[in-house]
Formats: structure tokens, sequence, C-alpha cells
């Protein structure tokens, strides 16, 4: 059984890749420079630094640049992005039961108050954003940052992320890794699978 769960921002907790490719392409359209939505939704889903160094190379986008998106990307995101179908039953559910929710992201404050938005904010025990200035995933640090403050026994834990640099993060932290795809893909770090958070009750 599980009693600590860390999850993922994006891509797992919420929906907000296409918010995030959309307002990419529309701060590279500003400049003249014209890519399908599709393409960078797929770079910024392998992390979102995989997609900035890719279009640094082959455009030479500045910090001008990325100041310029990421306060796009912030509007858009409060304005549409939701939690994926089941994750405030979920989150409602382990946090009454005894179990405990954590966050551990990239992702700046913006991840905390689309938690408030959605209401759910309350459910989780400590959110690690991109302020705290942990070494990024796959980085352990932040798990044994959370391991040692709230005293868990690695058995009972769990890291839940759409990518292989969330799974790799718990497995470095010597726990559970569960991997989220939309698309019933597979990955060769996960223990667990899940394609509908639903799954995710059996788990735990």
């Amino acid at each position: 059984m599980y009693k600590h769960i860390i999850w993922d921002f994006d891509g797992t907790l919420f929906d907000t890749y296409p918010w995030m490719a959309r307002a990419f392409k529309e701060t590279l359209e500003s400049r003249g420079i014209d890519e399908p939505a599709e393409t960078i939704e797929g770079h910024m889903r392998v992390s979102a630094s995989t997609a900035y160094k890719h279009y640094e190379q082959k455009y030479g986008i500045d910090e001008d640049f990325l100041a310029a998106y990421n306060k796009k990307r912030s509007e858009a995101e409060m304005e549409h992005s939701k939690p994926y179908e089941e994750i405030e039953a979920v989150c409602t559910y382990i946090a009454a039961s005894g179990r405990k929710n954590y966050l551990f992201t990239h992702k700046g404050i913006t991840a905390v108050e689309l938690l408030q938005k959605a209401g759910i904010a309350d459910c989780f025990t400590e959110c690690i954003t991109a302020e705290r200035g942990f070494a990024r995933k796959p980085s352990p640090d932040a798990i044994h940052h959370l391991i040692e403050k709230h005293r868990m026994k690695p058995e009972q834990t769990i890291m839940i992320g759409d990518r292989d640099l969330d799974l790799l993060s718990g497995k470095n932290a010597g726990i559970s890794a569960c991997y989220f795809s939309e698309h019933k893909e597979e990955s060769d770090h996960a223990d667990h699978t899940l394609h509908d958070f639903k799954e995710l009750y059996s788990i735990l």
C-alpha cells in the first residue's frame, strides 16, 4: 500500500501541454516564425528545456523571447488549463483516506495557483515548485527532501508522472514510479502504468 503519492504537474495532474504549445507557437509567430503546434507540443512533452534548446538552436530564441512566452503561457494556463478527469476525485480520496499528496514540478508558482483554482490545493501536504531551487529531475534531491521531512518509508512512496524524467527521479530516490500515458504507451522505468486515473485506486 502506498501512503505517500508524489505528483508531477504538467501532463499528469493538469492537461497543460496544448496551452504551452499554443503560447509558444504564438510567441514564435510574433517574430515571423511558423511552426506546427503539434511539433512544439512533442518537444514540450519531453521537457520544456528540450523544447527551448531545440528552438534556440534552430531560430536563436533569446531571454526576451522566453519572457514573452512565459507571460503568454501563464495567462493561457490560468484561463484554460484544467485537471485531468478523475484527478479531483482521486486526490480528495487520497487525502481523506489518511494518505498524503505531494507536488514536485519544474513549473513555477503557477502550478499551486492552478491547484487552488481547481479547489484541490488543500489536498496537498507540500508543493515543490521551481522557486524552491532543487535540482531538476531526474535528480532525486527534492524527493529525498520530502522523504526526510515527512518521514516517509520508501516502500510506501510513489512518484507519478508522464515522462521518463519523472519516473527516474523516483527510481533514483529509491521509491516506486508510476507512468501516466494518455496514448497507451509504456515505459521501461515504471513499476506501474496508468492510462486512466480511475486505475490508480487499485494501485493504492
